[in-house]
C-alpha cells in the first residue's frame, strides 16, 4: 500500500516537473515572441493617450480601464481564434488581412493630418469612426472607447501575427498558451502605462502640495510638462500609425507575391547596415521606418482623398456659410429673416 503510494507522488512528482519546465517553455517562447513585437507595443501606447485628451480627471482611468478590456477581449476572443485556425488551415489569408488592416491605419493617420490642415474636428466625434475630437460635456463615452478599442484591434493583430509567426513551429496548443500570455503581458503592459501617463498632472499636484522643496519642484515641473507631452504623444501617435501601416502594406505584399517592393527596402536597409561602420544597424532600421512611414501616408492620402476630398469637389464646400446658415423664405440666411438677428 506505502509502495504504491509513494509510486503515486512519484509519478505526481515527475508530472509537476513536466509542466514546471513546459510553463518555463511558454513563458520563454512568449518573452522572445513579445520582444519581437516591441516596435508595435510602442506604437500602440503611442497611440492610446490621444483617447483621453479633453476628458475630466476622474473619467481617464475607467475609460483607460474600458479601452483595456476591450483590447483584451480583441486579442482573446477575435485575433486569437482567428488567427489560429488560420494558421492551421488557411495562412494564405493572413497576409492580405492585414493589408486591410494596414491601411485602415495608414488612413487613420492621414485623414488626422488632414483634419488638422483644415482645422476640423475629426469625424469620429460624430458617426463613431476613428478618434473623437476636443468636446463639449456631453461627450459620449461609448463612441470614444469604441473608437480606440477599432483602432487597437488594428495594432493588436499586427502584434499577435508577429508573436504566432515566431511560434510557428510549437504546437497548437503550446501556441495558444503562448499567445495568451502575450496577450495578456502586452495588454498589462501598454494600459498601465498609458494610465501612469494620464495620470502624471495628478502625481505632480500631489508633489506640489507637499511641504518638501524638491517635491514640490518636481510635482510643478511634472504638471508643467504634461500638456507638451500629450501634445509630443499625439504627434507620436499619427507616426506610428503611419509607419506601421506602411510596414504592414510593404511587408505583406511581399507575402501575396510582389515581392519587389519590399525586396528593395530591405536590400538597402541591410547594405545601410554593413556599409556604415557602428551606427549602420540604426541608420538601416531608420531607412526602413521611413519609407514605411512615406508608403503609410501616401496609401493614407489616397484614401482620405477618394473619402473626403473628392466627395468634398463633388458637393462643393461643405460646411460653407451656406451650410451653416439654412436660407429663408427670400434665399438668404434664415437668421437675417428673423427679426434681423
Amino acid at each position: 500500500m506505502s509502495a504504491g503510494l509513494f509510486g503515486l507522488l512519484d509519478d505526481v512528482a515527475a508530472i509537476a516537473k513536466l509542466a514546471a519546465a513546459s510553463v518555463d517553455d511558454v513563458g520563454a517562447a512568449a518573452g522572445k515572441a513579445t520582444a519581437k513585437a516591441a516596435g508595435v507595443v510602442v506604437d500602440d501606447t503611442a497611440v492610446t493617450p490621444q483617447y483621453v485628451q479633453g476628458i475630466t480627471a476622474e473619467r481617464e482611468l475607467p475609460i483607460i480601464k474600458k479601452i483595456a478590456v476591450g483590447s483584451l477581449r480583441n486579442k482573446l476572443l477575435i485575433i486569437l481564434p482567428v488567427a489560429l485556425v488560420l494558421s492551421q488551415w488557411m495562412d494564405w489569408l493572413i497576409a492580405p488581412i492585414l493589408m486591410v488592416g494596414g491601411a485602415y491605419l495608414a488612413f487613420e493617420g492621414a485623414e488626422k493630418i488632414w483634419e488638422r490642415i483644415r482645422h476640423t474636428p475629426h469625424a469620429g466625434g460624430e458617426a463613431g469612426g476613428g478618434l473623437p475630437g476636443p468636446s463639449a460635456e456631453g461627450r459620449d463615452e461609448k463612441l470614444l472607447v469604441s473608437s480606440a478599442v477599432r483602432t487597437d484591434l488594428i495594432l493588436s493583430t499586427e502584434i499577435m501575427v508577429i508573436a504566432l509567426k515566431e511560434v510557428a513551429d510549437e504546437s497548437f496548443w503550446a501556441r495558444l498558451a503562448i499567445l495568451v500570455v502575450v496577450a495578456i503581458a502586452i495588454t498589462i503592459g501598454v494600459y498601465g502605462v498609458v494610465g501612469l501617463i494620464v495620470k502624471m498632472d495628478d502625481v505632480g499636484l500631489s508633489l506640489a502640495q507637499r511641504r518638501s522643496r524638491l517635491s514640490q519642484s518636481v510635482g510643478r515641473g511634472l504638471v508643467a510638462a504634461m500638456p507638451r507631452l500629450l501634445a509630443t504623444i499625439s504627434v507620436v501617435g499619427v507616426i506610428a500609425m503611419l509607419w506601421v501601416g506602411g510596414h504592414i502594406l510593404l511587408s505583406n505584399a511581399a507575402e501575396v507575391g510582389w515581392h519587389w517592393p519590399y525586396d528593395t527596402v530591405h536590400h538597402a536597409e541591410e547594405d545601410i547596415h554593413h556599409d556604415v561602420a557602428g551606427v549602420g544597424g540604426l541608420l538601416g532600421w531608420l531607412f526602413n521606418t521611413f519609407v514605411s512611414f512615406v508608403v503609410g501616408l501616401v496609401v493614407g492620402g489616397v484614401l482620405v482623398a477618394v473619402m473626403h476630398v473628392l466627395p468634398l469637389r463633388r458637393g462643393g464646400h461643405a460646411g460653407g456659410p451656406a451650410d451653416r446658415h439654412p436660407p429663408g423664405p427670400a434665399g438668404g440666411p434664415a437668421g437675417e429673416h428673423a427679426g434681423g438677428r
